[in-house]
């Protein structure tokens, strides 16, 4: 293979990566493209010195007509451009407008199928509630955790424990009321804990794979503006990363079309009081707004900073 070849393919791979990384587990390929992959690479045009080279009785009639016009050196002519890679349900940014009666339908009808979910059955067996989510169907902020506690389980509202009291201040630190935003974990429902009277776990990589497509279903009819995935596991969840919540939080990703802020899980605050990292919070929250166009106050600003 030619080294331009190469080239093009590890960045292929690499594209592909990415895409992996940000949720997209399906890519559209025509059968006409499939059909040229499959044959083998047509040969360079010869250059015109090597035809002026030639033989008088040996013509360039043997090199397909279509081919003997200029094409890209070492450019294998039976790669077609590269298509639009398609991700796979509708992004929030091309997914149709639906009407608000349209919208509440549909979020009537998915609620309906998370509630009666048993694909874990384990999880279906051990649950007092489904935690299926909850705030403003056309909201432009989403705040993604993990999976329900013990008191998300008992009321079958996310965020409801002392960490989502939390999250409700920052919210409204942010100048938002809770109601003004959707708030959704990627699991339903709370990992069981066998043999425990208390405690929580970490939801699997199978569970949360199961769990994720109703989220995905979420997302793409609120179409928010903004995502925030909220702690190490939420993060890993979304976007497969494992470099630590430490390392990613502050960094703007993308998720399925959509800005997503990584930072830590309001739990995580709860354990560890120190300004400083009630400051990095609150910057990954300043990032946010103004990625919202959200009108920031100089004392918004200056929350949390060292006197």
């Amino acid at each position: 293979m030619s080294s331009a070849y190469d080239t093009l393919l590890d960045a292929t791979i690499r594209h592909l990566e990415d895409l992996q990384a940000g949720g997209v587990r399906h890519i559209a390929v025509s059968p006409d493209t499939l059909k040229a992959l499959a044959q083998p690479a047509t040969p360079a045009v010869p250059s015109a010195r090597t035809r002026m080279a030639s033989p008088a009785n040996q013509p360039v009639a043997s090199v397909p007509a279509q081919v003997r016009h200029p094409q890209p050196t070492n450019i294998p002519l039976a790669v077609e451009p590269p298509l639009p890679l398609a991700a796979p349900a509708p992004a929030p940014t091309t997914a149709p407008k639906l009407t608000p009666e349209a919208k509440a339908a549909a979020f009537a009808a998915l609620r309906e199928r998370v509630l009666a979910c048993v694909k874990c059955q384990h999880l279906a067996s051990s649950r007092q509630h489904v935690v299926f989510g909850v705030g403003n169907l056309n909201a432009e902020l989403m705040f993604v955790g993990e999976a329900p506690g013990a008191d998300e389980d008992e009321q079958g509202e996310p965020f409801v424990g002392k960490a989502g009291q939390l999250l409700t201040k920052i919210i409204e630190t942010m100048g938002l009321q809770r109601g003004d935003v959707y708030i959704g974990n990627i699991l339903k429902c709370r990992p069981d804990t066998p043999g425990q009277s208390a405690g929580n776990r970490k939801p699997t990589p199978e569970e949360m794979q199961t769990c994720i497509p109703y989220l995905h279903e979420q997302i793409d009819l609120i179409q928010p503006k903004v995502i925030v995935a909220l702690g190490a596991t939420a993060v890993e969840g979304l976007l497969g990363k494992t470099l630590g919540i430490t390392k990613l939080r502050g960094t703007w990703k993308t998720y399925r079309g959509i800005p997503l802020m990584p930072t830590y899980h309001p739990a995580y605050l709860l354990r560890n009081q120190a300004l400083h990292t009630k400051r990095e919070v609150w910057e990954d929250m300043l990032q946010v707004m103004e990625r919202l166009g959200m009108p920031i106050s100089e004392k918004q600003r200056n929350y949390f900073s060292r006197a």
